[in-house]
């Protein structure tokens, strides 16, 4: 049962796009802090579903919104995305490979959000890799959002702006706090290389998870940076609600988190 305080919130910020047929359901306006250039450019960020004439039909009253999310919650709306691999070096032979497993962020990586830390992290993770001479970066498509897809993330957020962490927004739309498998990366790593690697990330249970699926993975290196006053709560919730590791006195990328 969804509370009412969370669709007091979200209602006016979710409207139906009637078409022909169909119809695209709108979320937003979300407020969206983009580094541009070096400059800090605000922007307002929406995002669209699109429903059947017969979903719309069924989520069609004055409870609009409430029926949307009861429909939404534990739907993976991630999964009709692709995934792929960025590989430097040689891969496959090389004694010391670095891999990173890097979830989609539709707002980091592509629009540059300062919301989150992702951007940095994936340039940063490729440029970690081409200095290791040997690595590979996966995208991991059906991960926005921690796998809850790219319209549940936007309502997610909107709950963020009201003061909800990042764990706390997607529990409250009735989502797991984070709902990602790795199992089809670890079949195209091991199709791509035998030996050990070392994994870029901060966060144990990751490795750990991986480790589970089969990756034949030794150790990890750690990954913080772009800190800002946008992310800095973003960043502190995957510390003390996800055990994230904080960064030690030798990671010495720029802006790191405060231990």
């Amino acid at each position: 049962m969804i509370k009412p305080e969370i669709v007091s919130i979200l209602k006016n910020k979710i409207q139906t796009i009637d078409l022909n047929d169909s119809a695209n359901i709108l979320v937003g306006p979300i407020t969206l802090p983009v580094n541009l250039n070096g400059e800090t450019v605000t922007f307002k960020w929406y995002s669209w579903l699109h429903v059947t004439d017969e979903e719309r039909q069924e989520l069609a009253g004055e409870d609009m919104t409430e029926k949307l999310i009861g429909r939404l919650a534990g739907m993976k709306l991630a999964d009709s995305q692709q995934s792929s691999v960025l590989v430097y070096g040689d891969f496959e032979h090389a004694d010391n490979a670095l891999i990173r497993m890097h979830s989609i962020c539709h707002t980091g990586d592509i629009f540059g959000s300062k919301r989150c830390d992702c951007g940095y992290q994936l340039h940063q993770s490729m440029k970690m890799i081409v200095e290791n001479g040997s690595g590979a970066l996966f995208y991991l498509a059906n991960h926005e959002g921690r796998g809850i897809g790219l319209f549940s993330k936007a309502m997610a957020y909107l709950l963020q702006e009201e003061g909800f962490d990042t764990v706390e927004a997607n529990l409250e739309l009735g989502f797991e706090d984070d709902s990602r498998s790795y199992t089809d990366a670890i079949s195209v790593l091991q199709r791509l290389r035998s030996k050990p690697v070392t994994l870029i990330t901060n966060n144990p249970k990751k490795l750990k998870a991986l480790k589970a699926a089969g990756m034949n993975a030794v150790k990890r290196v750690p990954l913080w940076g772009d800190v800002s006053v946008f992310n800095e709560k973003y960043l502190r919730t995957k510390v003390l609600r996800s055990g994230h590791l904080e960064a030690q006195d030798g990671d010495s990328l720029p802006g790191t988190i405060a231990r």
